[in-house]
């Protein structure tokens, strides 16, 4: 049996509005964009939202509207993807590592309190696989010590804390459409904010910092460019291609819930790895064990992929110990013990909503059988 670790969710109606739209020869700026940009408003709750080229540039735009910059200091969680604090470093601005809980590799409230400084100006905690930070202590650091508040979402379409979708809590919301994301544009993202000023100001700066869209020109090519922008648009193909996986959302989370839950179950007859208990609230971008023998994990990794499973490891290296940064600000093995275990210890399973109860079943079997051989 083959179980590949990710599998998309795109129909036909989707393919059609992609050739719509290159029929159209109107292939930014468009109307799926739009339609979009208000789903996702309408899915989140948030007032606004506007589509960028991935969540990465999204970030970095959030980190421009913030206004850091040389001197500031922003805290981002070690256990995370690069893009976090390299939207931190492209403003000039330091970024900052604190250490996660093990338990979900999500940022160390503890540690974000050790880690403040005169410097500190902002903090972008990372909603890893799915699982929500603790937001009410966060922002009861940042609304203390009058700091940003930027999420990082690229891993949590579909997660709540306290009933209110993530990306509401700060100034913004950064998602992801990577492929591997729970809904793909190919690459792309989107920021949803609350606020019309951070809104207006990463509307604006994704495209080079013009003042007027095409379509509301009073003549074509006539308009401004009043500040410096980038070009971080997300095109309106890649816009319909979403549309249709965002309109069918509910279903495919729900059976992302229904899967977590079955190798929850199955998962907790060995004695031998642990996971996060089920969690209504997270989205389940991907389903994370721990080995309680870290010796094992890279053998199990590959002895999945020999059985056709597959998985990966989200993150193995902390960000921190990673060459630029090791280098740049001298951080070496010790400095995060949870994010140093974590990614020792941790495998991503698959958990797509395509996923049957019979592949799961089959990951499951696997796991327990090579961990009850090779303990």
């Amino acid at each position: 049996m083959e179980v590949p670790f990710s599998k998309l969710d795109i129909t036909d109606k989707e393919l059609q509005r992609v050739s719509e739209v290159f029929s159209s020869g109107w292939l930014t700026h468009g109307p799926y964009t739009e339609r979009f940009e208000k789903l996702f408003c309408d899915y989140t709750g948030a007032k606004y939202c506007t589509t960028v080229s991935n969540c990465t540039a999204g970030l970095h735009l959030s980190c421009l509207a913030a206004g850091f910059s040389d001197g500031d200091e922003v805290i981002v969680p070690a256990q995370t993807h690069t893009a976090t604090s390299h939207a931190v470093e492209l403003t000039g601005a330091k970024a900052v590592f604190v250490d996660v809980d093990y338990e979900t590799a999500n940022i160390s409230i503890s540690d974000i309190n050790n880690k403040l400084s005169d410097k500190t100006k902002g903090i972008i905690p990372v909603h890893m696989a799915g699982v929500p930070c603790k937001m009410d202590e966060i922002t009861d650091i940042c609304d203390s010590n009058d700091l940003i508040l930027i999420e990082d979402c690229a891993h949590a379409l579909g997660t709540t804390y306290n009933s209110k979708h993530v990306g509401n809590f700060g100034i913004s919301g950064n998602f992801s459409f990577y492929p591997t994301k729970q809904i793909t544009t190919g690459e792309g993202g989107v920021v949803i904010t609350n606020d019309k000023e951070v809104y207006e100001f990463v509307r604006t700066h994704k495209a080079f910092g013009i003042d007027t869209p095409p379509k509301m020109r009073e003549k074509p090519g006539l308009y401004d460019v009043r500040t410096l922008g980038l070009n971080y648009r997300l095109t309106d193909f890649q816009a319909a291609l979403g549309l249709g996986q965002l309109e069918r959302y509910e279903t495919n989370l729900n059976s992302r819930k229904e899967n977590a839950k079955l190798y929850e179950d199955l998962l907790s007859k060995s004695e031998k790895l642990e996971f996060m208990n089920y969690d209504n609230d997270s989205s389940y971008f991907i389903f994370q064990i721990l080995l309680k023998n870290s010796d094992l994990r890279d053998q199990l990794v590959f002895h999945l992929k020999e059985k056709s499973i597959g998985c990966s490891i989200h993150y193995a290296t902390p960000v921190p110990l990673m060459t630029y940064y090791r280098e740049k600000y001298g951080y070496g093995y010790g400095d995060f013990p949870m994010a140093e275990k974590y990614g020792k210890n941790v495998i991503s399973l698959p958990v797509y909503s395509g996923l049957k109860s019979r592949n799961i079943e089959y990951v499951c079997e696997t796991i327990i059988d090579f961990l009850n051989k090779n303990a």
